[in-house]
């Protein structure tokens, strides 16, 4: 999100004053790349000792793990509450915008009124809207809930912000989706090591060391298969677990389509069996380079972690694109008062 708010390749004009994260490796990752402090903290305990620094925007995606499909029985899931501290930092910034991301699931939740209901008390419009980051240049088709908040003072936002790409089945007079094959066509098919240690790293094109039985289900999945082609082609190899669900998600151990964007990254894309995220063409998962381009990420960005680590920010990021998109809407809110975020 700050990438997207602060690089001119994506929207530009803000400058970051305060990040607040609890996993080490992300607040680093954004030390090493952004001006202003980076603070490792739970937002909520933080917020009884700090001061919050003044700020006209306040940008963030309270932990969605709560709203997703994938933990539909987590009804009791606390980090569904973190949204609270948010809106508390955009009261006590004196924020003028707020902006905050989360999946797709919140738009229709419970939780959407009553951030909305809250936002409102601190004197703050908002309106709500679930976004394709594919349509706003992300070579990936990423669904997400936004909701953008604003002092009635203020001009009023033009959101979601207009489309800067379509889906070409849709002949709309825009440039087309932007596709797997656009991004990563460029690097090797074969990877270059497996180590990254925890130092800041560029050159994040390394893979794992697969086992023969991987490699032989890589090899019997086709161009844009997925497990049931593994199930038809090799029944030997194919887990047990495989063999008796048959039906369900397509995507599992499914190859990426060189000519359509990135189904959603997750934090596990190096690990097929968890979706489709096995390269087109060459025999292994997409490599940490190549998930970082298929957010959106250019090559300049520094990540620091473990390969975990830094696989879990790729995972959980916003995509520049649409975090630039969303900058956009901001500004057009802001100008021409001078802005931070």
């Amino acid at each position: 999100m700050s990438l997207g708010f602060s690089d001119p390749r994506f929207c530009g004009g803000f400058e970051t004053v305060l990040a607040i994260d609890n996993d080490a490796a992300a607040v680093k990752t954004h030390e090493l790349n952004f001006p202003g402090r980076s603070v490792r903290a739970n937002i909520e305990e933080w917020l009884l000792t700090e001061e919050v620094p003044q700020a006209d925007v306040v940008i963030g995606g309270p932990p969605c793990q709560g709203f997703s499909l994938l933990n539909k029985k987590r009804d009791g899931d606390a980090r569904r509450a973190l949204w609270e501290p948010f809106i508390e930092i955009a009261e006590r910034s004196g924020a003028r915008v707020f902006v905050m991301e989360n999946v797709a699931e919140l738009y229709r939740s419970p939780e959407r009124e009553l951030i909305e209901k809250k936002a409102q008390q601190h004197g703050f419009m908002t309106q709500a809207a679930i976004v394709n980051a594919a349509d706003y240049g992300a070579p990936q088709t990423r669904k997400r809930t936004i909701i953008l908040g604003w002092r009635e003072a203020f001009n009023l936002p033009s959101f979601p912000p207009l489309a800067s790409h379509a889906d070409p089945k849709l002949k709309l007079n825009l440039p087309r989706w932007r596709t797997v094959r656009d991004v990563i066509a460029d690097l090797p098919l074969e990877t270059i090591g497996t180590e990254i240690g925890s130092k800041p790293k560029l050159d994040l094109h390394f893979g794992r060391t697969p086992t023969d039985k991987s490699m032989e289900r890589y090899r019997a999945v086709p161009p844009g298969g997925n497990r049931f082609d593994l199930l038809a082609n090799r029944p030997d190899i194919t887990p047990d677990c495989w063999v008796r669900k048959t039906s369900g998600g397509t995507d599992l151990f499914g190859r990426l389509w060189w000519d359509r964007p990135s189904v959603t990254i997750r934090t596990e894309f190096y690990k097929p069996e968890k979706g489709r995220y096995l390269h087109p063409e060459a025999h292994r998962p997409i490599s940490h380079r190549e998930a970082a381009r298929l957010m959106g990420f250019p090559d300049d960005f520094k990540f620091y972690g473990t390969k975990v680590e830094v696989a879990r920010q790729i995972g959980n990021a916003v995509p520049p694109h649409l975090a630039g998109a969303l900058g956009g809407v901001v500004r057009s809110i802001l100008e021409p008062r001078a802005i931070a975020a």
